[in-house]
């Protein structure tokens, strides 16, 4: 079957979005590998003979094949326990696949999970044969790996390329030419837009697309652009071990899960990151207890929803049961049945290493039924903290962002947890400003602030997205003056409550896991509590509680007692005690 055939037969198998996305791949990868010029490539963009034609079509025949750009949906059926090893693609050698020492400099912008896919991308050119530098001046390649949550994420990644263009301009014609390429979700969003726009840069690769790097990289090597922005049904790079940015780390992140199936309707996940999708929960497990034998002391699981996790990649569990909700939620899709669940997953993390905290973000308040609330409880070495984005205090524009609870039902769960989890830390996310917000609804948002008390929180502007389902149904009619001033009304409630709620801590012990020296003091270090609160105290000896009479200095890596004495909205301040473990420390009440 004719390459080009086979994507519309996807298309129509998969129900895709527009085949646009799809064949402007293959055409300009087309443009890419082929040896005449790349405005014969099409006929729209050349001359429409007879020849032409047939010439094209008869290249796109020897050229890459519809496997080479899709992976087939997710079946239930065994895998193999080591990942295939893919032939190069019918135009590249395999040596012009590989890196050759090239330098790559990587910038992250955005969330935890860009952190993450920064550490997958680099793991897989690393094995590509690519080198990894943090001197900008002294890259060969430059990748971006950006967020387009907001506008002003997306603007400054446009500011980052302006500059970018002067230094590819000053390369001397001596050395390699400067490659510039953009990784993730604006990739996602915007595709060809940015090739058109911006022409500095060389290369697009979507979330769903990392392993097609070295390809990728290959082709614009010929002085072509190169993309590939399509989205999978199944990548969650399940078998790729992310490569840790810092040697010096004592926390990673771990990938669970890929995507979003909740479309809230100001959202672009669902459509930078597509459908949700997990990985087996065996891989991830293999992961972590790699990061404990390399000593780091913390894990956050990581997923666009993390706790709807579901692994159905073992047909022995895809059974009937259906998904437990938080009481009072709902959801926007079919309720699914099946599978490993969130709370299997979290009870094996938390049995891998006694002395290794783990966290999870970011949740869905829909998804915390009673077993992952009591695990959460029973296991020392699961934080007691949890992220319960609320977005609004206003019941008619939470249906309006679709997010499939009431006001009402959200403080339920929170007095439920509370309850559960005795000393819980509490934070959330909030949009201000959303589609047909009047002042009485910013006043419902005000007052839940007040009523939760939360000890840690992330507020936001609303900015519309194309693509979501506000940009088509709704109208963004709040004055951006309005936003700002609501947004810093919200910002100085959170900042008094927040105050108060961690006031709660001054004269306490707390454990803090030491993440190093602070960045306003040398004589001071700097960790994380429990509640992931950044904790200041003085450097000092003290007791090794395991050792008793060793006399030692808190390393990075190294949980101590920390005794509070003061507490802002954001930081506490205290005095070191002694030096522990996580299992010693859970045996006494901290008080």
């Amino acid at each position: 079957m004719h390459p080009l055939q086979c994507v519309l037969q996807a298309q129509r198998s998969l129900k895709w979005g527009p085949l646009s996305s799809v064949s402007w791949l293959l055409l300009r990868t087309c443009r890419a590998h082929s040896s005449v010029p790349s405005s014969s490539c099409l006929s729209s963009e050349g001359q429409s003979s007879e020849g032409v034609e047939k010439d094209f079509s008869s290249r796109l025949a020897a050229g890459p094949t519809f496997q080479h750009f899709l992976r087939s949906a997710s079946v239930l059926q065994e895998k193999p326990s080591f990942p295939e090893v893919e032939d190069p693609p019918p135009y590249l050698t395999g040596d012009e696949l590989l890196g050759r020492q090239r330098k790559v400099y990587l910038e992250t912008y955005g969330c935890q999970m860009n952190v993450n896919d920064t550490e997958i991308a680099w793991s897989i050119l690393q094995k590509s044969g690519f080198l990894r530098t943090s001197n900008l001046q002294e890259a060969d390649v430059i990748l971006l790996v950006t967020c387009s949550i907001r506008e002003k994420a997306e603007q400054t990644i446009w500011n980052r390329l302006h500059q970018l263009k002067a230094l590819k301009t000053k390369r001397s014609r001596s050395r390699v030419p400067l490659r510039i390429g953009i990784l993730g979700c604006m990739a996602e969003r915007l595709k060809g837009e940015i090739l058109n726009r911006e022409k500095t840069v060389d290369l697009l690769a979507g979330p769903d697309a990392y392993r097609d790097l070295p390809r990728l990289l290959a082709v614009v090597e010929s002085g072509q652009q190169a993309a590939n922005v399509l989205l999978s049904l199944d990548e969650t790079y399940a078998d790729i071990m992310p490569v840790q940015t810092s040697p010096s780390a004592t926390s990673a992140f771990v990938s669970i899960m890929r995507g979003c199936d909740n479309m809230c309707s100001y959202c672009i996940v669902p459509f930078t990151r597509g459908r949700e999708r997990s990985r087996p929960v065996a891989s991830i497990l293999d992961e972590v207890r790699k990061l404990s034998e390399q000593g780091l002391k913390e894990v956050t699981l990581l997923g666009q929803n993390v706790n709807s996790f579901r692994d159905n990649s073992e047909i022995q569990f895809n059974n009937a049961v259906p998904t437990n909700l938080s009481r009072g939620f709902t959801t926007n899709y079919k309720t699914k049945q099946g599978g490993l669940r969130f709370s299997h997953l979290l009870d094996q993390v938390s049995r891998i290493d006694p002395e290794m905290r783990i966290r999870f973000t970011s949740p869905h308040p829909k998804d915390f039924p009673d077993e992952v609330l009591q695990l959460i409880h029973e296991r020392h070495n699961i934080c007691k903290q949890i992220h319960l984005p609320a977005q609004s205090g206003s019941n008619r524009v939470l249906d309006a962002m679709r997010r499939g609870y009431s006001r009402e039902a959200y403080v339920a769960l929170v007095h439920h947890i509370r309850e559960c989890i005795p000393g819980v830390s509490l934070s959330s996310d909030f949009i201000t400003g959303f589609c047909g917000e009047t002042e009485d609804d910013h006043l419902q948002t005000v007052s839940l602030l007040r009523e939760v008390q939360y000890n840690a929180g992330f507020l936001f502007a609303y900015s519309m997205r194309q693509k979501t389902r506000a940009y088509h149904r709704l109208k963004d009619d709040v004055p951006e003056e309005v936003k700002l001033r609501r947004l810093e009304e919200l910002i100085t409630v959170f900042r008094e409550e927040a105050s108060r709620a961690n006031q709660t801590s001054v004269g306490c012990t707390q454990l803090v896991l030491v993440e190093g020296f602070s960045k306003r003091s040398s004589t001071d270090l700097c960790g994380r509590n429990d509640a992931n609160l950044k904790v200041i105290f003085p450097d000092a000896e003290v007791e090794d509680v395991t050792n008793s009479g060793l006399k030692v200095r808190a390393q990075p890596g190294d949980y101590v007692l920390v005794k509070i004495t003061s507490a802002s909205s954001q930081t506490l301040k205290g005095h070191i005690l002694c030096r522990t473990t996580l299992k010693d420390s859970s045996m006494h009440c901290l008080t």
